[in-house]
């Protein structure tokens, strides 16, 4: 019997700029400073006989940070929707047994339903030798997800991702200890940035993703378009970042359309801070995390918060 299990990581945006919908599609070009994190889902996927039929399973692991409902219907899932497009794109059946251990939270803003999906499609590829050429697996990506094709990445780096997800340029590695806040809410993106475009934003900042990308900016000077969008429909949201920078001392950043939160820590600090988090915020969860890759270089933890007078 045949098994692939393949590794489905979260990412961070440490910043993203994201500009008015296209006339074309009414898709919001964005340009964004990904970077993966350790923080994972497990996709494991067993080839069935030829004859089979593929049975699709998901589930939160033992050790998954903050969990929810699995209640959407299957064949609405990302990783079997990719299942069914490669399916389509080789013009057979490929029987599967699919596993899906997921700790990464659903609405969280984290990526881990085009996490999944990409691990899908690349565990297939290994699983059943099939040949794809890359230019066209990272149009079928797409086609999926405007975040699948970066997790495509191999290895996965930090990278700037600009466009609908199909400019993709890797960066290098980051060094450095975050702590994620996990409400016990999502944020529906689609609401997100109908909220944006309510805001009547201002121009597209995406210069500034690219110089921070290149520059290593400090914590505090971190942005996320969409963090105003996303406590204006969840002002719960706006409630717990404000406890939590209190909490530290320092600012706490939203990534993609929310609801999960982070702050980049200084190693020594942490576990303070992840103490002082957890007192002040007994409804979420708090969770140690690190950046994927080497110590080439580091984003420097926000120093102390300016005092008010």
């Amino acid at each position: 019997m045949q098994q692939v299990v393949r590794t489905a990581h979260a990412k961070i945006n440490l910043a993203l700029a994201v500009g008015p919908p296209r006339l074309a599609d009414g898709f919001h070009p964005i340009c964004s400073w990904f970077a993966p994190i350790d923080l994972a889902d497990t996709l494991t996927l067993t080839r069935l006989a030829d004859n089979a039929h593929s049975r699709h399973e998901t589930a939160w692991a033992d050790d998954a940070p903050r969990t929810s409902p699995i209640d959407w219907p299957i064949e609405k899932d990302l990783a079997v929707r990719a299942h069914r497009l490669i399916e389509a794109e080789v013009a057979r059946p490929l029987p599967i047994a699919m596993r899906l251990t997921k700790r990464i939270p659903v609405g969280g803003g984290l990526g881990g339903g085009s996490s999944d999906a990409a691990a899908m499609l690349r565990a297939l590829i290994e699983l059943f030798d099939l040949r794809v050429p890359a230019a066209h697996l990272h149009t079928l990506a797409l086609s999926l997800g405007s975040d699948v094709p970066y997790f495509l990445l191999d290895p996965l780096t930090p990278a700037i991702v600009e466009g609908v997800g199909d400019a993709i340029v890797p960066t290098p590695p980051i060094e450095g200890r975050l702590v994620l806040i996990l409400p016990p809410f999502g944020c529906p993106t689609g609401s997100v940035y109908r909220a944006f475009d309510s805001l009547k934003p201002g121009p597209m900042r995406d210069t500034a993703v690219r110089n921070m990308a290149l520059a290593a900016p400090r914590a505090e000077s971190l942005f996320n378009d969409l963090a105003l969008a996303a406590e204006t429909i969840e002002p719960r949201l706006a409630h717990t970042r404000a406890v939590a920078a209190r909490a530290i001392g320092q600012p706490v950043h939203v990534t993609g359309s929310g609801s999960t939160l982070f702050a980049i820590i200084d190693s020594g600090e942490l576990p303070r801070h992840i103490t002082a988090l957890n007192d002040a915020l007994p409804d979420c969860a708090v969770l140690d995390s690190c950046f994927l890759g080497g110590p080439h270089r580091s984003v420097p933890a926000a120093g102390p918060a300016p005092r008010r007078t």
